[in-house]
């Protein structure tokens, strides 16, 4: 091998290598999502993580119905109390009683919901398992004694 191609291969070994280094030093994942952004929260929010409820503070509760829509689809009800849908402080600090909803289809997440109804276009064929949870503004799920608090029930499409 000539010396300007050995030269050029080791300067991209070591240099990817050095960018990955970085990477994952500033919190950058190769998904493109940046778990080393606050949004404006000083925990950064992790997808995973859920958040107990204080005793001193109205237990939310959660009810859901999903509706057969009459030109195409299903309508998702969630009827909350104690809570209150903000999606203004999205991603921003906890507020108590406030937050928005995961959806999550056959286990896997759907969308994030900042009201109490949700239009489902696409169900997959067969019993669907819809779950609800109540999420804080950091999207950590609202839990109660360690569990969380979900609201599920099956559709058949």
């Amino acid at each position: 091998m000539n010396r300007p191609l050995a030269l050029l291969v080791i300067g991209l070994v070591f240099g990817g290598g050095v960018g990955f280094l970085l990477a994952a030093a500033n919190g950058v994942t190769l998904d493109g999502h940046d778990h080393g952004a606050d949004h404006g929260n000083p925990a950064s929010h992790d997808h995973g993580t859920m958040l107990e409820l204080a005793a001193d503070i109205p237990v939310p509760t959660l009810e859901i119905q999903v509706l057969k829509d009459p030109v195409a689809g299903w309508n998702l009800h969630i009827a909350t109390t104690e809570f209150t849908f903000a999606p203004g402080n999205a991603g921003k600090a906890n507020q108590p009683g406030e937050g928005h909803a995961h959806v999550y289809l056959n286990g896997v997440k759907a969308a994030r919901v900042y009201g109490d109804w949700f239009h489902l276009e696409n169900l997959p064929e067969g019993d669907v398992d819809v779950r609800v949870t109540l999420n804080a503004n950091d999207h950590s799920t609202l839990a109660i004694d360690g569990a969380p608090l979900a609201a599920s029930l099956t559709v058949t499409n």
